[in-house]
């Protein structure tokens, strides 16, 4: 937890003040042991029954002052550890926001979600505990040692025997149980994984009927992740008895011996009371500093986690430039491209020039680099070799923002947000008067089913839009993306649900009402781009041709086999 502490810094009184309580619980919880054994040497002893009520309300104020404190001792741990969690798990997601492709592809979606909810949830419990029992049960520890001390010398020696045996119980756990914290998070990780994976393709699991499959293959995940958590259970579950076995044996010997001192003269009743008291509170505590072990070295682990989020930087850094008018729109010099990890290019050698207000068609089999491509222009991932230039300037410089702004991007899976349509339609811009976004829905060709709507653009979606058909959809993110009238569009396979008719209007009114728009459009419909200006013929990373669609049927064997192919 060592590397979050920036995150407690603003909550440094309640840090101060929360253990300053406990301490003073505890300072009070010493003194009842005291106010006991004169109960009986004094009260009982000499049948003093006005002692014994005038000690009894000491007890009784003692009692209501010590809780008390830890009631106020609670109210300072919960708002800082409530608010450690909040600024942690906020800084956390912002930072993911910064993190470029490569980054996130690496980590991975459900262990991020998973370090976001439940990693941050056990470090905020361990300050939470820490502050409430860190100060606390030490203390109690050390002042019932000192009190046992000025009782009896001798018999303290019995805790000081027992002490080491503890120590050795505690270390022997610890150091066993900290990779199996850390194991079972990571088997969270893989469980949320396939949770994410399983929701998202529900259908696909249906329309093949393997939900037995998936279902065993979970069940199989959540027995793993069972069993390791049993294991690393049963290794805690021997910290308490054994704190219990250890210390009760301590207070049975301190009575034995503790009688024959009585027996002596050697010793009172009520110090030998005072003293059991002390040792019980020694036992107390050493069980709750053992379970307050135990909870921080959860947090401990989950805390690592976190932080090795917050310590991964973007690769990716943005220059200062801003887009600025260019007649050159993209240009992409002898481009390569490998993904981390990847055997082999997904990008292999790639150029073309494009100027300001053309369309750029792209077309490919599967896996042959379209998408890649686009995010490239996008500056998605930054290329292995080669250099880019978009607005005629190299993408690297730009300001990250200013870039994204000037882009407007669809997806190649239609994704819509929770909200209203118009909601979802100024993504692009918050500010967009109602005429941007009325024209943007007129040019996707979604103005007609959204009018048809009973609440048209206030119709809300749920989550995904999954109340939307996937056409609908694509209409819609395409919408979103012009909503912010930007100097480029890039289209990447989001005409795939549009039929024919519909997608021909579509290209139709991006001709006529974007002329100064620069587009790049990537389908797998040779039709679709015939009137681009300059269309990439894809193959396995590499381009096997480039023209317009008259040059490459006579110049491009590929380009000529799919057209050939869509048409017959």
């Amino acid at each position: 937890m060592q590397k979050l502490l920036r995150f407690l810094k603003p909550y440094t009184r309640y840090i101060v003040l929360g253990p300053f309580f406990k301490l003073l619980e505890a300072v009070f919880e010493l003194i009842v042991p005291v106010v006991m054994a004169r109960i009986i040497d004094i009260g009982i002893a000499n049948r003093d029954t006005r002692y014994i009520w005038h000690m009894s309300i000491v007890l009784v104020i003692l009692g209501i002052c010590g809780l008390g404190f830890a009631l106020t001792c609670q109210y300072f741990a919960s708002k800082c550890a409530f608010a450690y969690g909040t600024d942690l798990r906020s800084a956390l997601f912002r930072h993911i926001n910064t993190l470029s492709r490569t980054e996130l592809d690496r980590l991975g979606t459900s262990t991020l979600i998973n370090r976001i909810t439940n990693d941050v949830t056990s470090s905020q419990q361990g300050v939470n505990m820490a502050i409430r029992l860190g100060t606390r049960a030490p203390f109690l520890v050390i002042g019932a040692i000192v009190m046992t001390l000025l009782i009896d010398w001798q018999l303290s020696l019995i805790f000081l025997i027992i002490a080491p045996i503890l120590g050795v119980v505690l270390y022997c756990v610890l150091t066993r149980t900290i990779p199996m914290y850390t194991r079972n998070q990571q088997k969270l990780d893989v469980i949320a994984r396939h949770t994410g994976e399983s929701l998202d393709g529900v259908r696909v699991i249906r329309a093949f009927s393997k939900q037995q499959q998936e279902t065993e293959r979970f069940a199989q995940e959540c027995a793993d992740l069972e069993k390791s958590m049993i294991a690393a259970g049963r290794i805690s579950a021997v910290l308490n008895p054994a704190t219990f076995l250890i210390m009760n044996l301590g207070i049975a010997t301190v009575l034995w011996f503790g009688g024959l001192q009585i027996d002596a003269g050697r010793l009172s009743q009520g110090d030998l009371t005072a003293f059991t008291n002390y040792m019980t509170q020694i036992l107390l505590a050493g069980v709750q500093l053992a379970n307050l072990i135990q909870i921080l070295t959860k947090a401990q682990a989950s805390s690592l986690r976190v932080a090795d989020v917050l310590e991964t930087h973007s690769t990716m850094q943005g220059g200062s430039a801003q887009v600025t008018d260019s007649r050159e729109a993209i240009c992409f010099d002898h481009v390569s491209f490998t993904y981390a990890g990847a055997p082999h290019p997904a990008l292999e050698n790639i150029s073309f020039t494009l100027q300001k207000g053309q369309t750029l068609g792209i077309i490919g089999g599967t896996g042959s680099g379209k998408s890649t491509l686009a995010q490239l222009i996008m500056r998605g991932y930054d290329a292995t070799e080669g250099t880019i230039r978009v607005f005629g300037q190299d993408v690297k410089s730009f300001d990250l923002d200013a870039l994204n702004r000037a882009i407007g991007y669809v997806p190649q899976k239609a994704l819509l947000f929770t909200g209203t349509i118009e909601e979802n339609l100024r993504w692009a811009d918050e500010n967009a008067p109602k005429e941007n976004l009325r024209r943007a829905l007129e040019i996707a060709q979604a103005s007609d089913f959204v009018d048809k709507l009973q609440y048209g653009m206030q119709t809300r979606l749920v989550q995904g839009g999954r109340n939307l058909s996937g056409g609908q959809k694509q209409r819609l993110t395409i919408a979103r993306a012009l909503s912010g009238s930007p100097e480029m569009l890039v289209l990447d396979d989001s005409m795939s649900a549009l039929d024919y008719a519909t997608d021909a209007a579509l290209r139709e009114q991006l001709h006529t009402r974007c002329q100064g728009m620069t587009k790049v459009v990537i389908s797998q419909r040779a039709t679709s781009l015939r009137d681009a200006d300059l269309i990439l013929v894809m193959e396995d990373g590499k381009c096997v041709g480039q023209g317009t669609h008259e040059e490459l049927l006579k110049t491009c064997e590929v380009y000529h086999e799919i057209y050939a192919t869509q048409n017959t």
